[in-house]
């Protein structure tokens, strides 16, 4: 198994997709009524979420790093 560098940004967008997702499976099988325009807050609260989640990261990452070495492409 290849191992990856651990990004919490695209985490927390998944998982607010997902639940824009579950909403809508939620609304087609009769489960409860959504209107179209629910979800547009949800997907946009958490792709600026992931966004602000990313930033902070990396900017942890840059503070532990060592101040002697370079910066990985």
């Amino acid at each position: 198994m290849l191992r990856h560098e651990f990004q919490p940004g695209r985490l927390v967008a998944g998982a607010f997709l997902t639940a824009a997702g579950a909403v809508f499976v939620g609304d087609a099988a009769d489960a409860w009524e959504t209107p179209w325009f629910a979800v547009i807050p949800l997907v946009v609260g958490g792709l600026f979420l992931a966004g602000a989640v990313g930033l902070v990261a990396r900017a942890a990452r840059r503070h532990r790093r060592a101040p002697g070495q370079e910066s990985r492409p």
